[in-house]
């Protein structure tokens, strides 16, 4: 009884002695955090107002994709003023920027993009955009309306507060700077497709990679995520339908194309409500139909145009067999034949559980719990999936929009995003870099 006893006390003493190790580990652990957290806020502090002037300079001079000349010459200056290894023209304007700690460690790579949108600006900022050129044959404005100015400025900002923390960190950061995210212009190649394929993940290669993205529904100081599946993949297609030409008051003689690109249309829905599973995210959209010259003369073709979003490749394989059924189908029974060019672009984005859940904490120390919010996988696309297909990554939403304010959606002329968002999304992904690091150091 008297051993039992014993050892009963030995058990609770020893118990209790590696209960206090790990309590201190984990104080000094969490003081450690507290106190890089407090550097990275410092060098926030000091370097975000020249950060949001470089924003407002990117948001006045916005270049489309693979034409972003001096959005790149403003970055890879800004680099090289950080005493940061710098190359330029990967994937035609790519620029990337390497940082060695001074300690030993893992590399990761943080991705932005730089490319605008053929949008004429209507905000009310002082900065906004009057910048025109000719795309697709027309004359359009250039706005950055998705956020990329944002998305550049972070990162610049993000390369400085690290560069100031050179000496204490642990291993290598690879800074990409990405065109052509929205896709290169119409026979070019472009985006994170071209910039994997021209090697921008090796030398060095990096274990992890980070991105971010402006969110027009969210407030700025909250941060979202999706764990897994995040966004769609992005397909485009251009379908041609040929009939024959006639007077309008005449259609028994022609072969209309309108009436069969009208059914073509109705019919291509039948694929989401009809050929895949109800729970199976799926999208089939027609942007464009063009047909026709006079109110009195049925054409002799009609065009189509528009994306499918799906997040599943064997899903990919059944939307474009169904509409090749679908197009065949309809030009055989009206006397016509067609044409389709189906397109894959940018794969689903799927953020890497794992790393999710490991980073999660860190966003939650940064703007609070209660901040950080689990957001539903949407159809939108991002070709950060060329990168997260090759390397874990993790890819996450910057609130935008002060409370009480309003922006227009992605893609639209009346898209803002406050320059309140540039500090925490600096804070942010630099505790991510640094806390991904040290984590990988550690294991």
């Amino acid at each position: 009884m008297h051993l039992t006893l014993f050892r009963s006390r030995t058990l609770f003493v020893v118990s209790a002695v590696i209960s206090g190790i790990f309590l201190v580990a984990s104080g000094s652990t969490l003081a450690a955090k507290q106190q890089t957290d407090d550097r990275i806020a410092a060098a926030v502090d000091q370097f975000a107002p020249r950060i949001i002037e470089y924003r407002h300079q990117i948001h006045q001079n916005p270049e489309l994709g693979n034409r972003e000349f001096k959005t790149a010459a403003l970055v890879a200056e800004h680099l090289r003023s950080l005493g940061i290894q710098v190359t330029t023209g990967i994937a035609h304007t790519g620029v990337v920027g390497i940082l060695e700690g001074g300690r030993p460690g893992p590399v990761v790579a943080v991705r932005a993009d730089m490319d605008a949108l053929p949008v004429t600006e209507e905000t009310p900022y002082p900065f906004k955009s009057t910048v025109r050129t000719t795309y697709l044959n027309k004359e359009v404005g250039v706005m950055h309306a998705c956020g990329h100015d944002i998305h550049t400025a972070v990162q610049m900002g993000v390369a400085s507060v690290l560069a100031s923390m050179r000496d204490e960190l642990p291993g290598t950061v690879k800074f990409i700077f990405q065109p052509a995210e929205e896709g290169p212009p119409p026979g070019e190649e472009g985006g994170a497709d071209l910039m994997v394929a021209e090697n921008v993940l090796e030398n060095p290669r990096p274990s992890a990679i980070f991105g971010l993205h402006a969110l027009a529904e969210m407030d700025v100081g909250t941060l979202g995520y999706t764990s897994g599946p995040a966004l769609a993949a992005v397909d485009h297609f251009i379908a041609k339908i040929q009939g024959k030409q006639a007077h309008g008051a005449y259609p028994h003689l022609s072969v209309d194309p309108v009436v069969m690109a009208a059914q073509a249309v109705t019919a291509l829905q039948t694929i989401r409500s009809r050929t895949l599973p109800a729970l199976e995210p799926s999208v089939v959209t027609v942007g464009i139909i063009r047909g026709g010259e006079r109110f009195n003369i049925i054409p002799m073709e009609v065009h189509l145009e528009g994306t499918v979003r799906t997040y599943d490749e064997e899903i990919r394989d059944v939307v474009e067999s169904r509409m090749h059924q679908i197009f065949s189908g309809i030009t055989a029974a009206g006397g016509g034949s067609y044409t389709l060019d189906y397109e894959r672009g940018s794969p689903a984005t799927i953020n890497d559980a794992e790393l999710g859940a490991a980073m999660r904490p860190t966003l939650e120390r940064i703007v609070g719990a209660e901040n950080v919010v689990t957001l539903d996988p949407v159809m939108g696309g991002e070709d950060f999936s060329y990168y997260a297909n090759e390397i874990p990554g993790f890819f996450f939403r910057l609130g935008q929009v002060v409370p009480g304010t309003t922006s227009g959606g992605h893609h639209t002329p009346t898209f803002m995003a406050d320059d309140s968002s540039v500090p925490i999304g600096m804070k942010a992904m630099a505790a991510l870099l640094v806390d991904y690091l040290t984590m990988e150091t550690e294991r």
